[in-house]
């Protein structure tokens, strides 16, 4: 009797046990509160723009991986709990409002059409709507040029159609899905120039194998306010606010500028303030 006593009672406490362990494997699995342990966070960038956010076999480089590296380290994540999607510019908003993603940095510029979809932190960089050319191309001298050239951006982007709207109506606007497509055309005069921030071309135009193929125009089209997005309603919007004031204060957003843009040349604007967004 007393064998089966003490058997019962370890039964009991065994049960106890493997309940009490499935209830905290629970709470270790919950994504998304920045408190680390075996948790992750999930972050949309772009793949193929150098600069700004590009997937190589080293890894992934650019000024916006360095950004939401930082932010997600203030969020109480490691890097290697970031889980790295790419995000194209006609699928963010999508992404976001589906959760694929927590947030999104991904030369998202701030609009009020997105901000109808979804929120933004930041801005975090202000960049300038610009063209890439050919080097040996002279006939683009002004926006006004671009009247009856091929003109190419990346659908969903709204730089093309700005030019075409706003600066050069007779342009025939040619829409692909990336800008590494774009560059391509562009190589191979199919097309006569690629629009896009000043940002990212600097960084095309500053790899190694463009050296001296491509230029910028140098015009200063837009203002593209660079935000961090996330779905409308997140509580990570005021947080993500908080990392980027930080980053500027401690200097690690003037590194990240000089690490990724440097090369180029680019002549960056300082860092703008939190909701100071240039129309």
């Amino acid at each position: 009797m007393k064998l089966r006593k003490v058997s019962a009672a370890a039964a009991t406490a065994l049960v106890l046990t493997l309940t009490a362990t499935a209830c905290g494997g629970d709470g270790d699995s919950d994504g998304g509160s920045g408190s680390g342990g075996d948790k992750k966070i999930t972050v949309g960038i772009k793949f193929d723009q150098p600069g700004i956010g590009q997937k190589t076999p080293q890894g992934y480089s650019g000024f916006d991986v360095d950004v939401a590296t930082y932010v997600a380290k203030k969020l109480g994540y490691t890097e290697d709990q970031i889980e790295w999607k790419e995000a194209k510019s006609a699928d963010r908003e999508t992404m976001l409002q589906r959760g694929d993603v927590d947030f999104i940095a991904a030369s998202y510029s701030i609009t009020p059409e997105r901000q109808e979809k979804v929120d933004f932190a930041g801005p975090y960089l202000l960049a300038h709507q610009d063209v890439l050319v050919r080097a040996d191309d002279a006939s683009i001298k002004s926006p006004s040029d671009l009247n009856s050239k091929k003109l190419c951006s990346v659908t969903g982007s709204t730089s093309a159609q700005n030019v075409k709207d706003k600066l050069a109506p007779k342009a025939d606007l040619q829409q692909y899905p990336t800008y590494s497509a774009c560059l391509t055309g562009l190589q191979n005069k199919a097309i006569d120039a690629l629009t896009t921030d000043d940002s990212i071309l600097a960084g095309y135009a500053s790899q190694e194998q463009f050296k001296g193929k491509f230029k910028l125009g140098g015009f200063k089209m837009t203002n593209e306010n660079y935000g961090i997005g996330v779905k409308k309603g997140s509580d990570l919007k005021g947080k993500i606010n908080k990392a980027l004031e930080d980053m500027v204060s401690d200097k690690s957003w003037d590194a990240a500028v000089k690490k990724n843009f440097g090369p180029a040349n680019y002549q960056n604007e300082p860092a703008p303030a939190i909701g100071d967004i240039k129309s």
